[in-house]
């Protein structure tokens, strides 16, 4: 039997809570994006984008629900973040 890693919601507020995100208990995924987000500062960009490289560079597959999370919710945010800073 093959054994296919996958990135679900859990996996994704593990890794963010992992990063020292705060996640309120039954986040959905869009939620916990939009919570990594707030406030953001080029420590928390940082950790964020390193999260988003491992996810897209790794072999496991991502969740549709959890791609369209990142896709939406985070790398528009670290995007304006990078274009707002000198």
């Amino acid at each position: 039997m093959m054994h296919a890693d996958l990135i679900d919601q859990d996996d994704l507020l593990g890794k963010l809570r992992a990063l020292g995100f705060e996640m309120p208990a039954g986040a959905s995924a869009e939620q916990a994006c939009d919570c990594a987000v707030r406030g953001l500062d080029p420590a928390r960009a940082r950790a964020l984008r390193s999260m988003v490289e491992q996810l897209f560079s790794g072999g496991a597959t991502i969740l549709p629900a959890v791609r369209q999370a990142i896709d939406r919710n985070l790398l528009p945010a670290l995007a304006q973040f990078n274009q707002q800073r000198p």
